[in-house]
Formats: structure tokens, C-alpha cells, sequence
């Protein structure tokens, strides 16, 4: 029977345990990307705490594709060096390290690129002069973005990468009839909506070779009126397993669906815990390649539970592991209680205020003293 800290091999890549740290936005990267000794701290800190496998902060792969203040960039070969003193963080302390790459698509801020937020369609709600209608070779462009990308996190030592298809962001726009309502190659049905990703699958595939682990957050639905639904994104993962992707993070909702965002709130009992376990469950029957649960994960006993009942392989977080960088090593010590996360999504608050994504928890109770 398959274990918790069981040493596992993803892709070639033998990782310590089934535990992930799930890529999230921490606000700590300068101005223009640039990674900095503040983001190394914090992965060292994570590799110390016995996190398995880092993904690392949603990075932009191109300026376009930025979507909030100091997120870190892989855009330019001049982030290369700094990454690789991250990557050198993780190592140092036995942890294996990917690198997310994503473009935020329509959810690009204007105000912090100078650019327009790139759309796949026509908005209702929007000038047309206040964002930049994707054109057929726009997106065939695309693919090549990634792919640069990818070359750089193989330059900078990165263990691997991982595409964001997830959230709402580009990859996912294209994905969701929601926000793809193109009457081109790029839409119209469900292949043509998955081309873009399955494209930049393969653009990546072509730069690192095929035994690089290449990951995809994928969601498996999006909680909006007409976006993408499991079954198709069941599908989709099909496809992605045909063209050689190492594994699947299991992850829905987008930045706009309200109460069924990624991010949910107030996760106080194990009936609300791992709330896409219903879709993993799905893949995993669907698929063979590894699938990645993530989405409120706070207790062992459940993980334990999920993991015996083959709902999933693997298990990633991203709110618990900010409070507490060490709790997957308090877990494998043998103290199970849950994570203290309180999900109340007051750190992602702080971030953007400027103070890098931090747990605010304890300050607040220390006011209250």
C-alpha cells in the first residue's frame, strides 16, 4: 500500500515524499521579475521543512503576461542567474524544485506592463481599445514564449517545469467556452480550444527533451456560466497524457468565480478539506500518468485516506505551507494535528499591500495581547 513519505519517482525525478508546495504568487520578486534573496530564503525554508517538490511562484513568460506586482519573471535570459541562486537554495537542502511558467491572458495588469491585457475574444463589458484582441498568429507565437521559457528554468537547474492551465489564466482562457468564443483554428470545439496548450506542450517538449519532467495545472472545471466542465477537461488531460506530460495538479475555479475561487475560505473541517477530490478521483480512473490533488489540503489522516482509496498520488499546498514552512517535517515527526492555516487569505492581503506574502496570523494575536 502506497505511503505518505514513501520515496516516489516522477518522471525520473525521485522526490523524499508525496507532499508538493503548490505554486502561488508570494510578492517578493523585484520590480521587473528579477528573482531575489528574499524568494531563496523562502524556498530554503521550504526545502528544510521536507517539502517534497517546490513548484516555484507563477512566472510570466512574457512582460505581457504579468499579472500582479513583483511577480517573478522568466522572461528574460537575464533572469537566468538569479534563478539558479534559488534553484541552488533548494538543492542545498534536498528538495527538488519546478518552475511554474504562466501568462495571465485577459487578468494582465495594464497598469503595472503599460500593455494591453490580451484577449482571446471580443469582451461586452470592455472598449476595444482597452486590451488587444489575440490574433491567429498572436497565439501561434505563443507556444515559443513557453518554450524560451522552459529553456531558461533548463539553464537555470530547475528540476522541471510546470505549465499553468489553471485559474483563469491564458492557457485556461483557452481552454473555457467561457472565454474563448474564437471562430478560428484556436476555437470553436474542444480541440481547437486545447490547441493552444497542447502547443506549447510540445514547443517545450522540443527545447528540453522528452525525459524533462513537464508538469500541467489543469483545471477540471471553472465554476462559471459556460466555462469548461469536467468532462471536458477529462478530455483534455487525455490529451495531454498522449503528448507525454509527467503529471496533472487537479485544481479549478477562477480568480472570477466567486466563492468557488482556487482559494477558498474558512476550511475548518475534513468534510471541507481537498475540495477537488471528486474530479481527482475521476482523472486518476481516466488516466495513468501521476495526478496531483491540490485545493485545501490541511489533514494526514485524510491525505492517508485519499491517497489508500487511489483518488490521487499526490498531495500539494500552498496557504499551510506559508504559516507553517515546516509542516509537512512536523507531520513525518509524527505530530499529526492539522495545519494551523486558517484560510482566511489575509497573507495573499499583505502581499499586495507591498509586505511580500507572509501569515498574519500571528501578528494579529499578538495585537490582541
Amino acid at each position: 500500500m502506497p505511503t505518505l513519505f514513501e520515496k516516489t519517482t516522477l518522471k525520473g525525478l525521485e522526490l523524499k515524499n508525496r507532499f508538493m508546495r503548490s505554486a502561488t504568487w508570494e510578492g517578493l520578486a523585484e520590480a521587473d521579475g528579477t528573482c531575489t534573496a528574499r524568494l531563496e530564503a523562502l524556498v530554503a525554508e521550504l526545502a528544510r521543512g521536507q517539502v517534497g517538490l517546490i513548484i516555484s511562484s507563477h512566472a510570466f513568460v512574457t512582460r505581457q503576461g504579468l499579472a500582479t506586482p513583483w511577480q517573478l519573471g522568466i522572461d528574460a535570459d537575464a533572469r537566468v542567474a538569479p534563478l539558479a541562486r534559488m534553484v541552488a537554495a533548494a538543492h542545498g537542502h534536498g528538495a527538488k524544485i519546478v518552475a511554474q511558467l504562466a501568462h495571465a491572458g485577459r487578468l494582465t495588469s495594464r497598469e503595472l506592463t503599460g500593455l494591453p491585457p490580451l484577449f482571446l475574444s471580443p469582451s461586452a463589458g470592455k472598449a476595444p481599445g482597452e486590451y488587444q484582441l489575440a490574433t491567429t498568429e498572436d497565439l501561434r507565437q505563443l507556444p515559443g514564449a513557453f518554450a524560451a521559457a522552459a529553456r531558461r528554468a533548463l539553464e537555470a537547474g530547475f528540476d522541471g517545469v510546470q505549465l499553468h492551465a489553471a485559474h483563469g489564466y491564458l492557457l485556461s482562457q483557452s481552454l473555457s467556452p467561457a472565454f474563448n468564443k474564437r471562430e478560428d483554428e484556436y476555437g470553436g470545439t474542444p480541440a481547437n480550444r486545447a490547441r493552444l496548450l497542447l502547443e506549447s506542450v510540445a514547443a517545450v517538449r522540443e527545447v528540453v527533451g522528452h525525459d524533462y519532467p513537464l508538469l500541467v495545472k489543469l483545471n477540471c472545471e471553472d465554476a462559471l456560466d459556460d466555462g469548461l466542465t469536467l468532462e471536458a477537461s477529462l478530455a483534455v488531460g487525455g490529451m495531454l497524457q498522449a503528448a507525454g506530460v509527467a503529471a496533472i495538479e487537479v485544481s479549478g475555479g477562477t480568480l472570477v468565480s466567486g466563492p468557488l475561487s482556487p482559494s477558498r475560505q474558512k476550511i475548518d473541517a475534513q468534510d471541507k478539506e481537498a475540495y477537488f477530490r471528486t474530479a481527482a478521483k475521476q482523472f486518476k480512473a481516466a488516466l495513468s500518468i501521476p495526478i496531483i490533488l491540490v485545493g485545501g489540503i490541511r489533514s494526514p489522516q485524510l491525505a492517508e485516506r485519499l491517497l489508500a482509496e487511489g483518488v490521487t498520488d499526490y498531495f500539494s499546498m500552498a496557504r499551510p505551507l506559508i504559516r507553517e514552512p515546516h509542516l509537512i517535517k512536523r507531520w513525518a515527526a509524527g505530530d499529526l494535528r492539522p495545519a494551523t492555516c486558517l484560510s482566511d487569505n489575509l497573507c495573499n492581503k499583505a502581499a499586495r499591500e507591498g509586505q511580500g506574502l507572509h501569515c498574519v496570523v500571528d501578528k494579529r494575536l499578538k495585537a490582541k495581547e
